[in-house]
């Protein structure tokens, strides 16, 4: 089948048809000029401030596209800290010998985040890798112990980058056909969710709480099915969250703090995910 036969037949030409034809014209000051550019094949144009919305449209619809052509229907985020080192590794985040000690003694929470990719991987091969597939922010930390669990089982999983002002590359482990990059923490957020039936959370910094705290506001105020939702790591997140004083303050509802579910392993994790979906 033809791409034109994909894509269903119109008697008009299909843009990238004309997108050919417009770099074969002869090469005159008009046709250098910007203003002759197809206005979507244009980036000075696409990036002007008038075109946010447009480009919000595309971050939104780029990744989607391409997950359902691929046939996936839900997904396990592994959110977590960027600068937990591997078991053994350097803890490069460090600013001081505490948090050194510190990093280095919560690695162990990148081998759990392995673990539980590669059994959510496991899973997810009994649907052809249709469902729960791994999501991770694509980046280094608990985000490549998920993508490489996948990977150590064969299995593909996402990553969903953006653009920071220090240098970011994905993680080695991110299926290169299921790696995407943003413009917008928005649409990366929205991506996150859309097809999320579990949501495992790994000690962090900023990024994983607002990611954590969003979820759970979702959740929360029925904007969004409920879902396991589960912290690594006990003892860190008892010290991070106090989500009983916010009760005891009437500042959430009482029973607020049982959409979440607090673990050590990725068995018990995983546990947690086979029970609420009768698997």
């Amino acid at each position: 089948m033809t791409p034109m036969e994909k894509a269903g037949w119109t008697p008009l030409p299909h843009s990238d048809e004309d997108l050919e034809r417009s770099r074969s014209v002869p090469d005159t000051p008009q046709t250098r000029a910007e203003t002759y550019r197809l206005a979507w094949n244009d980036p000075d144009f696409m990036t002007r401030r008038e075109l946010r919305a447009v480009r919000l449209q595309l971050e939104l619809l780029k990744p989607e596209m391409i997950l359902a052509e691929r046939g996936i229907r839900s997904t396990v985020i592994l959110f977590g800290g960027a600068r937990l080192p591997e078991p053994g590794g350097a803890a490069w985040a460090a600013k001081n010998e505490t948090q050194k000690k510190n990093l280095e003694e919560n690695s162990k929470y990148y081998e759990e985040a392995r673990k539980f990719a590669r059994l959510c991987s496991q899973q997810s091969a009994a649907s052809y890798y249709r469902e729960y597939v791994v999501v991770t922010g694509g980046g280094p930390g608990v985000m490549e112990a998920g993508n490489r669990g996948a990977d150590d089982v064969g299995a593909p999983s996402i990553g969903l980058n953006i653009v920071l002002p220090h240098e970011q590359a994905p993680n080695a482990y991110v299926t290169p056909e299921l790696c995407f990059n943003f413009h917008y923490f928005a649409i990366r957020k929205m991506h996150f969710v859309m097809r999320a039936k579990a949501v495992a959370v790994f000690p962090g910094g900023f990024g994983t709480m607002d990611e954590f705290f969003e979820t759970l506001t979702l959740i929360q105020t029925g904007r969004m099915e409920r879902v396991p939702v589960i912290l690594f790591g006990k003892s860190f997140w008892k010290r991070a969250i106090d989500l009983d004083f916010l009760a005891e303050q009437g500042t959430i509802s009482p029973g607020d703090q049982d959409i979440i579910d607090f673990v050590d392993t990725a068995d018990e994790a995983w546990g947690i995910i086979s029970r609420f979906y009768n698997l």
